[in-house]
């Protein structure tokens, strides 16, 4: 695998990592509280980590497949795209177990595929450039970036709800 590739992976990698265990003690009735004084929801916060993961790492990589739909539909994309308000109405959301088993299942198809690219057009410019990122490499680098920013936002949602901090 080419070095910068590898580095953007376990960065990626990283991230979940850190992610991962302030998740894991969270009760079902805390995905979707909002305490007064916030703006976001858990539910939202690990949507939005999905979609965001499987445009930066799968989509803008190697464009869309055939069984993309099958990690994500267009309506969970739509539904926590960045740009949406997250709402404390679980109804109008997944379950919590279609938004977590999404977040898993696009972080699986990145673990599996993002080693076994090629990566000869890592530099090449994307069709559809973001004011961050120009290059499929530099996408790669924002995806872990990205989550830890995520997680930041994750961990003040568990000191509010009152849980002790992970890290």
């Amino acid at each position: 695998m080419d070095a910068r590739l590898q580095l953007a992976f376990n960065q990626i990698q990283d991230a979940r990592s850190y992610t991962l265990p302030m998740l894991d003690d969270l009760a079902p009735e805390d995905w979707f509280r909002m305490p007064a004084e916030g703006v976001t929801h858990l539910a939202w916060q690990v949507g939005h980590l999905a979609m965001a993961e499987f445009r930066l790492c799968l989509e803008r990589l190697r464009g869309l497949e055939p069984g993309d739909r099958d990690l994500v539909s267009k309506d969970f994309l739509r539904l926590f795209s960045k740009g949406t308000t997250p709402e404390a109405k679980p109804g109008d959301y997944p379950p919590i177990e279609e938004i977590r088993g999404t977040f898993d299942r696009v972080h699986a198809a990145v673990l599996r595929e993002v080693p076994a690219y090629a990566g000869d057009d890592l530099d090449t410019p994307l069709a559809n450039p973001h004011p961050i990122f120009k290059t499929k490499l530099e996408a790669l680098f924002f995806a872990s970036k990205h989550e830890m920013l995520h997680a930041g936002q994750i961990g003040l949602l568990r000191r509010l709800f009152g849980k002790a901090p992970i890290r």
